[in-house]
């Protein structure tokens, strides 16, 4: 008998005793939550907390009957469990029933190509979703290799969003639990240390905040809503953020976040988060696009386009979720987070197409396509990061192009960076994280004449559409600070990860968490981190940082 747990897309939470409840920010409806991941669940009885195991079927197969019977007694004998695994055969997923729904075992893909996780990290959150089992505690036994401990609890935690507005869920007070435990095989087995599920927990909430961000819509996350996020994550982590707002943004120079966000209710607003320990040694800055809705401005939207553009802001989200994650996993370098906040409104005070607005960088820019914002309010975020931050290492994340899901496709966010060793570390770093990636061209000297501007310094959209659109949106930003300038610069365009159907992913946190893994002292981060490459840079001898050794982290 083949078959699922029952229900799916139910609301768990949190990670090693993370409640959230109605009461707190943002929680969500009246459902209160949580999940656990620990390297012993206990036994129980699967009629009172329904198991599922997943994992290859050449891993299932390893299991002894000491390691399971704990789960399945007296419901499951040792005979039907290996019936069920003879009968498995992943193409590329399989279930079977152990006992009616509530005990399951499921096979992931055998094999996975080279530009895919060795986790099977999008089929396990699939899978997970699909097997939910509905209103009640539940058990899941992960069953993989050391290696693949990160990537498979961030693809669990995908399965289980924070946001919802329906009602009748859950009674008042009721509570349930997801219970994830690791069963290792291959050369290390141990059981998973505290460090290692401190780890999970923090980027579990992390990729779960970002993902609440993300699903709220706009009239419950506008840009001041998200100001009051960033404020509590930085009084978690005791820091005061650096707030830039409304007209001081137009004062101070930020013609491009200003020119986006003023039209809006609700002003735009630059703010940035920063961690600065002693012996820090480098600089590395997170520039996240937080557009809380994107109407396409006075270029107006269709009305077929227009619904999920409250999804707009998931690099900001992505950029909050893991900054809290690492500075709780102890970052040893300085780390800025800018949160470059507005709503791309129609209003009387709109930008027109033909406006020419000054940026922070220093640029001049002609508008000629309002729907193109994000590329504007970024290129202020990166501008300050330089010029003011001095960082070393500046990385931007955004739902920037809806061409990328055509470049790269749904599950692969495109890359566009200035260094060959960082464009390999983020390809390695998103199949260990889940978080997959996939390079774009890059060729500044070709592509950015596509903004040439016959009255101002370049257009802000591209004058062939057919031209590595993508890119070209990248190059933009890349261009005010510098096709020459020395430090690394990296550019993710995650316009299509950001979700999987009505439902956000808080892509980008465990991307984030496992590039820069090496600059923590955390043992899995470490391990999962592919750079740590010390290397020099060589440029204009006249600027500050130019005379350091940039590594990679």
């Amino acid at each position: 008998m083949r078959s699922a747990w029952s229900g799916r897309d139910r609301l768990c939470a949190g990670a090693l005793e993370l409640t959230r409840g109605d009461g707190m920010r943002g929680g969500g409806g009246s459902v209160s939550e949580q999940l656990v991941f620990t390297a012993s669940a206990g036994d129980a009885d699967p009629h009172t907390r329904p198991v599922l195991f997943v994992g290859l079927l050449s891993n299932l197969q390893k299991l002894t009957w000491a390691q399971l019977k704990g789960k399945l007694e007296p419901r499951v004998s040792p005979e039907v469990w290996q019936t069920a695994l003879s009968t498995l055969n992943p193409n590329p997923i399989d279930t079977c029933s152990l006992w009616l729904n509530y005990a399951v075992v499921a096979a992931l893909p055998s094999k996975v190509s080279r530009h895919n996780s060795p986790s099977s990290a999008h089929f396990l959150t699939r899978l997970i979703r699909n097997c939910s089992s509905g209103r009640t505690n539940q058990c899941i036994v992960l069953v993989c290799e050391y290696t693949e401990v990160f990537a498979s609890a961030c693809a669990v935690t995908r399965a289980f969003p924070l946001f919802t507005r329906r009602t009748g869920l859950l009674e008042p007070g009721e509570k349930l639990t997801v219970t994830v435990e690791f069963i290792l095989v291959g050369e290390n087995t141990k059981p998973l240390t505290e460090s290692v599920l401190t780890c999970l927990l923090n980027a579990a909430e992390g990729i779960r905040l970002a993902a609440r961000i993300v699903d709220t819509p706009c009239n419950e996350m506008n840009t001041d809503d998200f100001l009051a996020e960033i404020e509590l994550v930085g009084s978690e982590l005791g820091i005061i953020p650096t707030v830039i707002r409304g007209e001081e943004l137009n004062h101070k120079g930020f013609g491009g976040i200003y020119g986006v966000g003023k039209a809006a209710v609700n002003p735009p607003i630059l703010a940035i988060l920063s961690h600065t320990p002693e012996d820090a040694t480098q600089t590395i800055a997170w520039v996240g696009k937080g557009i809380v809705y994107d109407t396409g401005g006075l270029s107006i939207k269709s009305k077929t386009y227009m619904p999920g553009m409250k999804r707009d802001c998931g690099g900001a989200a992505a950029v909050l979720g893991a900054f809290r994650a690492a500075v709780k996993q102890g970052f040893r370098e300085n780390l800025h987070a800018l949160f470059c906040l507005a709503e791309n409104a129609v209003g009387a005070n709109a930008t027109r197409p033909d406006d020419i607005h000054q940026l922070y960088s220093g640029k001049t820019v002609e508008i000629n396509n309002t729907d193109a914002e994000g590329r504007l309010v970024l290129a202020d975020g990166v501008s300050y990061a330089c010029k003011d931050l001095k960082a070393d290492v500046i990385l931007d994340i955004a739902t920037l192009t809806g061409a990328q899901g055509i470049a790269t496709g749904k599950y692969h966010a495109g890359l566009l960076t200035n260094s060959e060793e960082w464009e390999r570390a983020c390809v390695k770093a998103g199949q260990n994280s889940g978080d997959l990636v996939q390079p774009m061209v890059y060729c500044p000297e070709l592509h950015f004449s596509e903004f040439t501007s016959a009255v101002a310094d370049m257009k802000n959209f591209v004058a062939d559409r057919a031209n590595a659109m993508s890119s070209c949106a990248g190059l933009f930003i890349e261009a005010h600070i510098g096709f020459d300038w020395p430090g690394i610069w990296v550019h993710i365009d995650m316009a299509s990860p950001v979700h999987t159907g009505a439902r956000a992913t808080g892509y980008g946190v465990a991307l984030l968490l496992a590039l820069f893994g090496r600059a923590t002292d955390d043992a899995l981060l470490n391990l999962i981190s592919p750079v740590g490459v010390n290397f020099a840079t060589e440029g204009d001898n006249t600027m500050e940082n130019c005379c350091k050794k940039r590594r990679l982290v």
